[in-house]
């Protein structure tokens, strides 16, 4: 009769990270996100990425603003969710109604995801991990979510799950609905061209 010997290895435990120690990432100009106890390196955008990102928030601005519906943040605000998670979208609108407990925002994180979301995509960005932030996202309260694929000059816009409910292009307006009310803005305005 042999004897079988077990070998049991060890895997390495996830790490559970505390706001502080993500707060206390060092500031070396690249964006993180917590996703499932593993810290993932977002890295740098393009520039056309970015541009996008400063057209589409200007316009949100000025009607967030005028009209006092909430507040307005860049992709270096991370929200935590439900399952522990940070996430950072490009673009994230906050409802003044989900606010009224604050007089001021906090040093650390929003809980719960945007009302609105906007994620502008990078070549890097798989099928997979945009889904998964989308579902993610819908999980914790947002409401709206457009999707920016600058390559191909379309928004998809998503209401609830994995199935967007629109794809729009150059001719067609993205629509704030009930959640930004009042905001309407030309996709193509979008993807205009630079003219100096």
């Amino acid at each position: 009769m042999s004897i079988r010997e077990t070998t049991v290895m060890k895997t390495p435990e996830t790490k559970v990270w505390t706001d502080a120690e993500f707060m206390a990432l060092p500031d070396d100009g690249n964006r993180y996100e917590l996703v499932k106890g593993e810290l993932i390196n977002l890295g740098n955008s393009g520039a056309l990425h970015g541009y996008i990102a400063i057209i589409l928030s200007a316009a949100l601005f000025a009607l967030v603003t005028s009209r006092k519906l909430g507040v307005l943040l860049d992709s270096s605000t991370a929200f935590t969710m439900k399952n522990g998670n940070k996430r950072s979208p490009d673009i994230a609108f906050f409802a003044k109604e989900r606010l009224q407990e604050l007089e001021e925002l906090p040093t650390g994180f929003l809980e719960g995801g945007p009302d609105l979301v906007v994620e502008i995509l990078s070549p890097g960005n798989t099928v997979a991990e945009i889904e998964d932030k989308i579902a993610e996202y819908f999980a914790n309260g947002t409401r709206l979510l457009w999707v920016i694929s600058p390559g191909q000059h379309y928004v998809l816009v998503y209401r609830c799950g994995y199935e967007p409910r629109g794809l729009l292009t150059s001719g067609d307006f993205l629509e704030g609905e009930d959640v930004v009310p009042g905001f309407t803005f030309p996709v193509a305005d979008l993807f205009q061209k630079l003219s100096f």
